[in-house]
């Protein structure tokens, strides 16, 4: 039957079969096909528990359908994330971003319920191939060369991931993707290839490079799935590393300095998501029930909030044709659904209770205090006040209010406001009905976010962070919104590297060129004397001289295979 079928099939496989039929359909009738796929997906879900697709393939046991408890929230979100990307770019009738889109997201999907390193590389590599295709399709010089650096650092992940995965297969015997221990070369490897992922400190530039560089849906489309299935693998693989909570807790500071000073708002956004997946690393470093609990709920809602983040400043790019916080300002008045929705998008991400940051956040706070770990929590909730500053009130201040940029525009188109009105019934839902999303978490749950330390503190926080804000900006301290390019790590390729490796690729080709050269003339040397040899007058039909050594050549590598073989 269709329905047995369709549960056996890993979740996400059927949206990466629909990608490419999908183009030659009409534009609407693509839509509903999109949806279909992911409802068809979606469907896969209900197989439960346990290992469903096991194939044995050259000696190798790869178990292509795994589902769990922890694969599940993920696999849940990254479908709702999907649908809301097919009615958030209903307007656009180019099928590129619908169809990388749809493919990127089914094979994120199909990662997470990969049994084995080597299922888990295939998917992780097809994320990177069809991803980039949502930059290029800017067209423009800037995304093509973010695309190009993109694709360099997404497959040199996966190299890393391949060659970790043989060398722990060749220690241990086995290719399951479970938790593993840092001390070997092969786990250092997976862990640093799930680091490139997740846009690790000095291993992040990649993200804010290439993410506003994406089109209008692309970017909107990009911001759930890489780095969160990163989160999922780091999640499965290396949960209670010790290591992970100092990389989180740098990954939740540095950036904010970057968001503060930066102009572009899809960048600043790109700035926040790298330091939102600090909460998360850190969160995962603890490696107990209740933190894995709290990265898994923040990257839940994560995807929706920062998503609609991204989908209000993907309305604001559509409609006035720029994202510069120097340029706009003003547009509450000819774009107010789209204000109210990046506001519930603010107020999502700075964690104001009743939003669904606050009921996220508050898991992995507990649980640094639970640890007494004093000196995180105080990094994590300096990183708080820094988000409120610049994503909770600087994207809709500069974006919305502020100066007026003198932009008479449209509103978002509908599809657009569908999908951002649903992500915020959604962020407003989780928020006010914590219990119900702490219900789908990988561990059991007994936890009331909403009692009066964490109320008064959070509230307390964001007073003063708000009360920051207005000094600033009143006695203009605040960084002015300057037109300019704020580079950080990605400056080691952006301008480092061309300096120092043109010269040193120039070197290299005058060499290379030059042993080809030597070895064309030692080539031709020995043709010449062959072909005279050849050529000398005996009995009988003759043939010419490159034939009979070509063919000479040929016998003894016969010759020396068979001697191989038979010894």
């Amino acid at each position: 039957m269709l329905s047995d079928l369709l549960i056996s099939m890993p979740p996400g496989f059927m949206m990466m079969l629909a990608a490419l039929p999908i183009m030659a359909l009409p534009h609407h009738a693509r839509q509903v096909a999109m949806l279909v796929a992911i409802g068809a997906s979606a469907f896969s879900l209900t197989a439960g528990a346990g290992d469903h697709w096991i194939v044995s393939l050259m000696g190798f046991e790869l178990i292509l359908y795994r589902a769990d408890h922890l694969s599940l929230p993920f696999a849940i979100v990254f479908h709702i994330a999907a649908t809301l990307n097919v009615f958030y770019g209903w307007h656009e009738k180019r099928a590129t971003d619908h169809v990388a889109g749809i493919a990127y997201a089914g094979a994120a999907i199909a990662a997470l319920h990969a049994g084995d390193l080597v299922t888990l590389f295939i998917w992780w590599e097809a994320t990177a191939v069809t991803s980039v295709f949502l930059i290029l399709a800017s067209g423009t010089q800037r995304a093509r060369r973010a695309a190009m650096r993109y694709l360099i650092v997404q497959v040199l992940s996966g190299v890393l991931l391949l060659s970790g995965a043989a060398m722990l297969f060749s220690q241990t015997g086995t290719l399951e993707f479970a938790a593993m221990e840092l001390g070997s070369i092969g786990t250092w490897m997976v862990f640093i290839a799930f680091g490139f992922k997740a846009a690790f400190p000095l291993l992040n530039g990649w993200l804010q490079d290439a993410y506003p560089e994406a089109t209008v849906v692309g970017t909107v489309i990009l911001s759930a799935f890489t780095t969160k299935l990163a989160i999922y693998a780091l999640a499965r693989g290396f949960a209670g590393t010790d290591l992970l909570i100092v990389i989180g807790c740098l990954m939740t500071a540095f950036p904010v300095f970057f968001a503060v000073i930066e102009n572009d708002m899809r960048r600043v956004l790109a700035y926040s998501l790298n330091n939102q997946l600090g909460f998360m690393v850190v969160a995962i470093g603890i490696g107990t029930e209740l933190a894995i609990n709290g990265a898994v709920a923040h990257a839940f809602a994560h995807i929706i909030y920062k998503g609609l983040l991204f989908m209000s400043m993907g309305a604001v790019l559509y409609r006035v044709g720029t994202v510069k916080a120097s340029e706009l300002g003003g547009l509450y008045r000819s774009m107010p659904w789209t204000t109210v929705f990046c506001i519930v998008g603010a107020m999502s991400i700075s964690a104001f209770p009743l939003f669904s940051g606050f009921a996220a956040k508050s898991l992995i706070m507990s649980a640094l205090g639970y640890k007494g770990l004093v000196a995180a929590y105080l990094v994590l909730l300096a990183a708080s006040a820094g988000v409120l500053h610049h994503s909770g009130i600087k994207i809709p201040y500069f974006a919305f209010f502020g100066h007026d940029g003198g932009h008479k525009v449209k509103e978002a188109p509908f599809g657009m406001l569908l999908a951002m009105g649903l992500a915020s019934v959604l962020c407003i839902g989780i928020g006010s009905l914590p219990g119900l999303f702490y219900s789908i978490l990988p561990y059991s749950l007994d936890y009331n976010p909403y009692d009066a330390s964490h109320v008064v503190g959070q509230l307390q926080l964001l007073i003063f962070s708000i009360l920051a804000f207005t000094f600033l900006m009143t006695f203009k301290f605040y960084p002015p919104e300057l037109k300019s390019t704020v580079l950080n790590t990605d400056w080691l390729y952006r301008r480092v590297a061309p300096v120092i490796g043109r010269p040193v690729l120039a070197g290299v080709m005058a060499v290379w060129r030059s042993f080809v050269v030597a070895l064309a003339g030692y080539r031709d040397m020995v043709l010449d004397t062959v072909e005279k040899v050849m050529h000398a007058p005996i009995a009988g039909p003759t043939v010419p001289g490159k034939a009979v050594m070509i063919q000479t050549m040929l016998l003894a590598i016969i010759l020396a295979v068979g001697y191989l073989v038979a010894g």
